[in-house]
């Protein structure tokens, strides 16, 4: 990822606030947000769904498995890019409180994230908790810093590829990974061959905070980045065609490091996630006034307050209810579709419910409560 585009799109677009003006600055961008991260959420749950009842399944290909495997690293792209401007933004509110609060969430994360892994190995939590922890600590560093980290990550990445064994621990046929609670195992997962490494996830979390930088309340800052967006993906798939093409007419085995699949995350798959992001949030923060007139946004709008709840709940659907079913690794794309539908429609009514009589999701309160 070049610098240059990053920086002057930030340099244009620099916040210099302070008091009211910077908590109206706050405010007005949340319903945006808001849906962003609600959509992004549906897509991780349709993914994770289809990981749970589906993999493994010989496929027939169909517009269910297409629309999986296009979601595939990108929802959950999307939702580490949303979890980056949020601590942004907190840090604007609670500057002097913003690390000692940080560290403590990102512990209660780490041990909510390893009691999943116990049960779902394709939980997100635990590596949440490593991108706050460095995230915190990068917060005070400029825009130029946050970048060059983002294309170091990138290419330190690459680097590894070719010269580390990516599949070791891993049994794809199974999707197990032996050897993750030893400590090796453990860090080989969490920066390197895990469903989502440091290297170079950390770089949506830091793309994130970066945005959290920008006016995006403003409406030119929304077009371009709906506009970025759209560059970004359509580059990285054109590049990814062409060079692939090419070595698969090669014979060569060297066809992964031009793919834009989540794993392994090479730089061609980070900057379409990365665009993905963009386009999604930029659209979500453009009609987000339409939205918040409408009652669709009344209705999604506690779910995208009540993630982390509603993510621990798709877990224990997927593990409990779902598996004691015996539809685990034995249904079709759209089966798993379905299924991962009616959970979204019935985790949105119940956080709608919820949100009745309790300011917070469960966990969210249980965080809040334990970590402050």
């Amino acid at each position: 990822m070049s610098v240059g585009w990053f920086t002057i799109f930030l340099a244009n677009h620099q916040p210099l606030l302070s008091g009211n003006e910077e908590m109206n600055h706050i405010s007005e961008r949340l319903i945006g947000l808001d849906v962003a991260r609600y959509f992004a959420f549906v897509g991780m749950v349709l993914v994770n769904f289809d990981i749970a009842m589906s993999y493994g399944v010989q496929s027939n290909g169909g517009f269910f498995n297409e629309l999986i495997g296009q979601l595939q690293g990108r929802a959950s792209a999307t939702f580490v890019v949303l979890a980056g401007i949020g601590l942004g933004l907190s840090s604007f509110k609670i500057k002097n409180q913003t690390v000692n609060i940080i560290v403590k969430r990102a512990i209660f994360l780490l041990i909510l994230g390893l009691l999943n892994m116990s049960i779902f190995a394709g939980d997100i939590l635990h590596y949440y908790a490593f991108y706050f922890l460095f995230g915190v600590f990068l917060l005070p560093f400029s825009n130029r810093v946050l970048i060059s980290i983002i294309c170091l990550l990138n290419i330190v990445f690459f680097g590894l590829m070719l010269s580390i064994d990516y599949e070791s621990g891993w049994n794809f046929e199974e999707l197990t990974y032996s050897g993750f609670w030893t400590i090796d195992g453990f860090l080989r997962n969490l920066f390197f061959n895990g469903f989502h490494p440091i290297l170079p996830w950390l770089g949506f979390f830091l793309l994130g905070i970066l945005l959290s930088r920008a006016l995006l309340n403003e409406r030119q800052v929304q077009i371009k980045m709906i506009i970025w967006g759209l560059v970004l993906i359509i580059f990285s798939e054109i590049i990814s065609f062409i060079f692939s093409s090419y070595l698969i007419s090669a014979d060569s085995e060297l066809q992964f490091l031009v793919m834009t699949d989540s794993m392994p995350p090479m730089p061609l798959y980070f900057l379409a996630a990365s665009g993905s992001a963009f386009l999604i949030i930029g659209l979500c923060l453009l009609y987000s006034e339409r939205f918040r007139k409408s009652n669709i946004y009344s209705l999604i709008s506690p779910a995208g307050t009540q993630t982390l709840t509603l993510y621990i709940l798709h877990i224990l659907v997927i593990l409990g209810f779902i598996d004691a079913l015996g539809f685990t690794g034995s249904q079709t794309s759209s089966q798993a579709f379905v299924a991962a539908t009616i959970f979204c429609i019935l985790g949105t009514i119940f956080a709608f419910t919820w949100s009745k009589w309790f300011r917070r999701g469960i966990f969210e309160s249980l965080m809040r409560k334990l970590t402050g």
